[in-house]
């Protein structure tokens, strides 16, 4: 990719570029690494926090960092806002009282399009452009200190440009992009709320209503809570994420997930009407075109979800075993993000439960414990 986009002050008719991003969270700081050090690129990251700021120059993510949303955005080529979906439209407003640089581009990170896109028509009675945009790919981690090189490698980055965006300007925005290493997908706005929200936006709210469901049967039976390890667990995972970023996700798009959640009961009533006929085969056919749909997804693509690298390891009940395992992973330089002991009695080998963030480390240290003569399940 040097090769290709070597000179990076080709985008502009610069010799400087300025980047400046709003948010250098996970995402806001895993673009800035993507840009930093390129040649005659300036990242400058905004906060509100001035703690945040020095952190962000501190870590080495940024060039520079300010409060100051004028500061940050003043002479701009290339703005991200990368805060959460309640406040992009504040965001907008006050970009659209500045004097921007003519021709920038404003783009955001907000899992949620439509609105912010027409919202952001604004900008461009500043002479500036638009373009929406999601990148979709996450983590368990979350702030600057999980920002990586590497989150939007292979992931899908999502824009969203309208009729009235300058082509020049989507081309631009790309090219940038290609230091992310993630796939560009072009769609409007209105599609991409509609498949968002029914591939992540309706799962999390499915898995928070499965786990209010058994909570509420757990008040009367505590069974329910100390069954409901392991599988409950890991495919209800997303029940626990951020309430107020779902909050301001789900109310933004909420239109789309009133219909969604109609779909959504219209299946469940299917499954109602199998059941009370007794019809056996009708229940198979429902698993049957639901594998058959699942078996065509990529396994190993980034997404909207965080896809979980797990394997389990069966472990006698012997003194420092489970730090003789983590030394022969730390040892291989196999990143490991998690451990847990799932069960450990006289009778029963121990198992553990290792977690990591990568597909290549599980791949990894499957192969390092199996060559070990440990039995290890997926």
């Amino acid at each position: 990719m040097s090769g290709e986009f070597s000179d990076f002050t080709a985008l502009t008719n610069d010799s400087r570029i300025k980047i400046a991003i709003f948010g250098v969270g996970l995402i806001g700081g895993s673009l800035a690494l993507c840009f930093k050090g390129k040649p005659g690129v300036h990242v400058v990251g905004h906060s509100v926090n001035p703690s945040s700021t020095e952190k962000y120059v501190a870590r080495g993510v940024v060039d520079s960092a300010t409060t100051s949303v004028e500061e940050a955005a003043k002479d701009a080529d290339f703005l991200f806002l990368c805060v959460p979906v309640g406040r992009l439209e504040d965001y907008v407003d006050e970009l659209a009282k500045l004097p921007l640089k003519r021709g920038c581009i404003v783009t955001d990170v907000g899992s949620t399009k439509a609105s912010v896109v027409k919202h952001a028509a604004k900008l461009s009675a500043r002479g500036a452009v638009f373009i929406g945009g999601h990148p979709m790919a996450g983590s368990e981690r979350s702030g600057v200190e999980a920002a990586s090189l590497h989150l939007l490698e292979n992931a899908f980055y999502v824009l969203t440009p309208t009729e009235d965006t300058p082509p020049e300007s989507v081309d631009k925005l790309e090219r940038l992009l290609k230091w992310t290493r993630a796939h560009i997908v072009k769609t409007d706005a209105v599609q991409h709320d509609d498949i968002v929200g029914a591939i992540s936006h309706l799962p999390h709210m499915i898995a928070v209503a499965l786990v209010n469901q058994i909570a509420g049967y757990n008040d009367s039976n505590e069974l329910y809570r100390r069954l409901a390890a392991g599988g409950f667990r890991d495919i209800t995972r997303i029940a626990s994420s951020d309430p107020l970023i779902w909050r301001d996700i789900l109310l933004n798009n909420r239109e789309v997930m009133l219909k969604l959640i109609r779909d959504w009961q219209s299946e469940m009533e299917r499954f109602a009407v199998l059941l009370e006929e007794g019809d056996g085969e009708g229940v198979a056919e429902q698993f049957r075109r639901a594998g058959q749909f699942r078996s065509q997804l990529p396994e190993r693509r980034k997404g909207m979800i965080t896809s979980i690298y797990e394997c389990y390891v069966d472990v006698p009940d012997h003194p420092g075993i489970i730090g003789k395992i983590a030394t022969e992973l730390g040892q291989a330089k196999i990143n490991l993000s998690n451990l847990q002991i799932i069960e450990s009695r006289e009778d029963v080998p121990g198992v553990l439960r290792l977690s990591f963030q990568q597909s290549d480390d599980l791949d990894k240290a499957t192969d390092l414990l199996k060559s070990l003569q440990y039995d290890v399940h997926m």
